[in-house]
């Protein structure tokens, strides 16, 4: 059987890979590597949500904890609009390294689930990635099974996340609130 790392941003998104992976034959090892989430508390509930999923599946689960938020902010502070080519580097590049380093044939990600990725971009990133470290990247459009696995997380009580992960995504999910806020600012109470 082949042995295939499969980067892992959140439980809700690991669902419908999981399902088509093994649908194929293919066991993954899910591998937890989000230093772009925050704040704290998200980047908590996320990686806690897996945990307690994992083994209730069978999954075998890798966490590498590593909550970056000065080194991401740092990364991308020149550059907040494009900080989505960072973002995927850092932990495609992690996941494949940590597949060469540790015997693994494969390497995927969850990140190919949402349809609100750059699906075309992360594949060129993790195909340099693949050839950098001498490991294979198992390519899949997790997309078609998007919908039904965030159903079906949802029927088993999964911590849905309202953002992509970093601090910058969840201002823009603000964004009309925002920008209502401003043009109404709040009245002084005396």
């Amino acid at each position: 059987m082949e042995k295939t790392l499969m980067h892992t941003c959140c439980a809700p998104c690991s669902v419908a890979c999981i399902h088509q992976l093994r649908s194929e034959g293919i066991e993954p090892v899910s591998y937890w590597f989000n230093p772009n989430i925050h704040p704290y508390q998200e980047y908590k509930a996320r990686r806690d949500t897996l945990m307690a999923y994992a083994p209730t599946i069978g999954m075998e689960l890798i966490v590498q904890e590593d909550y970056g938020l000065r080194d991401f902010c740092r990364a991308v502070a020149e550059d907040i609009d494009h900080r989505c080519g960072h973002c995927y580097t850092v932990r495609l590049e992690q996941t494949a390294r940590f597949a060469a380093e540790n015997g693994f044939d494969s390497f995927t990600s969850t990140l190919f689930v949402s349809p609100y990725q750059q699906h075309e971009r992360m594949a060129r990133i993790a195909e340099e990635m693949a050839r950098r470290y001498g490991v294979r990247f198992l390519y899949r459009d997790f997309r078609p099974g998007f919908r039904a696995g965030q159903q079906e997380a949802r029927e088993l009580g999964f911590y849905m996340q309202k953002y992509c992960g970093c601090v910058f995504s969840e201002e823009e999910r603000y964004q009309k609130q925002i920008r209502r806020d401003q043009k109404e600012p709040l009245k002084h109470i005396g």
